[in-house]
Formats: C-alpha cells, structure tokens, sequence
C-alpha cells in the first residue's frame, strides 16, 4: 500500500493503529529503497513475505498485468493455469529481447529490473566469496555445459579460422560434449600424477602452444572445481601460457564459486594472465534448482558478444530463483555458508580417517583440492575381490548420493575421444577409489550418516567374504554328506540367503 493511501484509512481504524502499521510498512519500503539505490545483498536476509511483496510489485509492472490491457500480439504472457502463474509470479515475458539477452523488454519493465538487479546482487556476492576480478557477468537461462557452448560460439566470430578447441583432461561427458556442440575438434591435454594428485602437466601445455599454430585454437579450457584426485588446473600457469601465445582462456569454475581458494586462483590468473571468462553454475554454488549458470569476467568483451549472440527472448525462471536465494540469504547467510562448508569439508575428513583406517584404507593426499577428497579402496578391491562399482551400489542401496566408484582401467570413448583410465582423468591411475566432496549447504547429518553407512558396508562386504572363506573350508572337511540334503555352508548357499540389509 503506497503512503498516501494510508490518510484514508484513519476514519475506518483507530489512528493509532493505522500509525503503527504505516511504519511498518514504511520500513520494507525503505529496504526496497535500499536494494534499489546501493544495489547489493543486503546485511541480514529479507523475511519471505518481504521477498513476495517485491516480486509482486516488480511483476505487476510487466504488461500482461496491467488492467485494462487490450493484448492482440503473438505473444502477450498469457497463462491458463493459475497455479503456473503462482509459481513464477506472474512473470510470463522472460528476459531480454530478440537483439541482445542483457537488453530491456518494453513489455517485461518488472522482469527487466529484476534482471538487472539480480546481476548486481550476483557480483556483490562473486565478490563476497573472494572473486574479486569479477566485473562484468552474465545470467543464462542455461547449465554449465551449455553456457561454455555460447562461450565458445561467441569467440568463433573473434577467431574465424580456429577449428579446434585445447581441453585439460577433465573426465566429465558435458566437458566433452560442449566442445562438439559448438562445432570445434578436441585435442586433449593429458594430466600427470604428483604423489596422490592427478594435476595440470604444464610443461606439456607449453610445447603444445610451441609446436602448434596458436591461430587454430579458439580457446584453452581449464578447469577449477573438479573430483579429487584431480587438483584444480594451475589455471595461473595456463593463464600465462594462453597470455604469451593469444589464446583465449576459457575457466570451467562450475562449482568453484563456494571456494574462496578457487576464486582466489581465478583472481591470481585474471591478474597475472589471460582469463576470457569464468564459466559457474547458479544451482551448484547457490542451491537453487538446475537451471541456469553465470559468464563473469573482468572486462565486457566477450560477455557483450555473448548477451548479443543469444538467439531470442529467455526464461527468467533460473534469474527469479537466484534473485530469491540471494535475498532470502544476505550477505551474513552467504559467508555463512561458505565458512561452514570450509568446516564441513574438515570435519568429514577427520570423521572418515579411523574408519577407514579400521578397513585397511586411507584417504588419498589431495591437498590443493578445497572442495572434493577421495577414499582408497584398494585393500577391498585386492583382498575381497569387490569392486568399487559394487561399494557403489551399496552405498547408492543405502541412501547415500554423491559417491563416485572410480576403477581407472575403464576406457571410454566420449565425442570420438578415447579416454583411457575413464573417471580417473587420466590414465592408469593406481589406486581404486571412492570419491566424495562436502559442497555448500552440506549437514553434519549428511557426515554422520555417510560415515557410519561407508563403514556398515565395507565391514558387510569383510563379513561375506570370511563367511564364504568359512563355507568352502568346511565343505572341503566333510564331503561325505548326503546328496539329497542342501549344504548349508555351500557359498552359493550363504549368498542366497544372506541378509538383505547387508
């Protein structure tokens, strides 16, 4: 209700009351004032029905609102279900416009500003978490993948004879895949191994860039957030290279914004070298729903390119999510979480270690890796003869998501690639292993629970094989027994009727 309209209501009310609900209502306005006017989070997060009058008043500024509308256009943000229009605010017009995704719509004013302070609140919390090079940034109704496709795209029309694209091993099909979509071939760079890590082979990025025609490359992809035990690229290192030979650099920080050592080696890169743009997920990095993903860089070039190269209007859907998230969060949620996670990400290493211990396994030394860890499972593997794909699927049986069972002797073929060691990033990798992470808004219950499921199976699968060891030896002492009666310590036996919560 504006203020004016408030003098009216004094002869309905008793006046004192209607004074205490005009401050009331006087302070939401003023944050409102606030966010429009310092265009940043705000210190402590706004209450939900304070979110929900915003975005009623910034939807009731797009068209398809107005009353008295008289719409005869293809498209007028008409919506048949009410509960569609419920769940996104009445917001029908997307964002941008045919030209450029960045630009106003004259039908959408509400959707527009929501874009663009949306943006700003994007920053400010890039910013927060330790990005601070990041001064330009782009919201795309897109995920990670799809966004790098747009990336590579736009620097198409920079470097019109580039044909391919050079690739750090990093074992995830969307890498692979975004290449082929934006139409390039793939050279792949091989990684090396430095004790437990599986890191960036510089030396060998170098005589590449020596031995190649750098005018063929339309970029250099590294990669920050990844599964241990690849350590995040030496994208300083790759920066520099990508600087001497005029390559542009592509970052994948897909879920690298919840670290500030991530965001702190993009900073040294973009100071120190050539950084194009960083490519993060909104989903991964803000717990919001997959959806959409942010292009930040410090300087327009390619996020102009980008923004104009989009084809057609976009939903605002994935923008109105993180426009929400970031409110409803403020900058004291925000930090929270990120130093929680920091906490988070010690203590289930620490939790882990005994039990692991206990089995006859260890956690591999990823050090440079701040969000991911990976777990041996080569005394399982070697003494019982299980699997990690089977210490997988028991843990995935037990409610455990996240978990990858990783052999390394699998060869896979992604895009025409063949990648040898598939799931390891790189080849003949040593150990079996299990890989885990403690990501932004992960419980101490997550913690609790994995650890003493991880421990249930593995001591599972130590019961079954003395059980069968067991079996076999008694069967061998007495093979006498009558034919007509089942061996109850026959192993397929014991197998058959083994417990199913084991």
């Amino acid at each position: 209700m504006e203020d004016n309209l408030f003098e009216g209501t004094e002869s309905l009310v008793t006046p004192a009351y209607v004074r205490v609900a005009r401050a009331a209502r006087r302070s939401r306005t003023a944050q409102f004032r606030q966010l429009l006017t310092q265009r940043r989070l705000p210190r402590q997060g706004l209450d939900q029905h304070t979110i929900r009058l915003l975005l009623d008043e910034l939807s009731g500024l797009d068209a398809n609102q107005f009353l008295g509308q008289a719409n005869v256009g293809e498209r007028e943000g008409r919506l048949y279900s009410e509960l569609v229009r419920v769940r996104h605010f009445g917001m029908a017009h997307g964002m941008g416009r045919a030209g450029d995704l960045a630009a106003s719509q004259p039908k959408a004013c509400g959707a527009s500003l929501l874009v663009r302070l949306c943006t700003a609140l994007l920053l400010d919390a890039l910013h927060l978490a330790g990005f601070a090079s990041c001064r330009h940034v782009a919201l795309l109704p897109v995920a990670t993948g799809m966004a790098i496709t747009l990336c590579l795209l736009a620097l198409r029309q920079q470097r019109p004879s580039a044909d391919r694209v050079l690739w750090i091993r990093i074992d995830q099909k969307a890498c692979l895949k975004c290449i082929c979509a934006a139409g390039y071939l793939i050279e792949v760079l091989e990684n090396k191994i430095v004790g437990d890590q599986v890191v960036t082979d510089v030396e060998a990025l170098k005589r590449r860039l020596e031995e190649s025609d750098p005018s063929r490359y339309a970029a250099v992809i590294s990669t920050t957030s990844c599964f241990a035990p690849r350590a995040p690229d030496q994208v300083v290192s790759v920066a520099q290279q990508c600087q001497r030979y005029g390559v542009p650099h592509l970052v994948n920080h897909a879920y690298g914004v919840q670290s500030r050592r991530c965001n702190g080696l993009v900073c040294a890169a973009s100071r120190l070298g050539r950084v194009d743009a960083v490519i993060f997920s909104f989903d991964k990095n803000f717990m919001v729903p997959v959806g959409g993903a942010g292009v930040a860089a410090a300087t327009p070039i390619l996020i102009d390119a980008l923004q104009v190269l989009y084809p057609g209007r976009a939903s605002v859907a994935p923008v109105v999510d993180l426009f929400i998230t970031l409110l409803q969060l403020g900058r004291e949620g925000f930090t929270a979480l990120l130093n929680e996670r920091e906490e988070r990400f010690v203590q289930f290493k620490e939790r882990l270690a005994p039990i692991l211990e206990k089995h006859g396994e260890r956690l591999l030394h990823t050090p440079e890796n701040p969000i991911s860890f990976a777990v041996s499972l080569r005394d399982t593997m070697v003494r019982f003869g299980v699997e990690p794909s089977a210490i997988g699927s028991m843990l995935y049986a037990r409610r455990c998501s996240g978990p990858r069972a990783v052999l390394g002797t699998e060869r896979r073929q992604v895009q025409g690639v063949v990648l040898a060691g598939y799931g390891a990033h790189i080849a003949d990798y040593p150990t079996p292993y299990l890989n885990l992470a403690a990501a932004i808004g992960i419980q101490a219950h997550d913690i609790t629970r994995f650890c003493r499921r991880l421990d249930h199976v593995l001591e599972t699968v130590r019961r079954r094989q003395t059980s069968l060891v067991s079996a076999v030896a008694a069967h061998r002492v007495d093979p006498d027994r009558r034919s007509g009666e089942r061996d109850q310590s026959d192993p397929e036996y014991v197998h058959q009727h083994a417990h199913p919560c084991e």
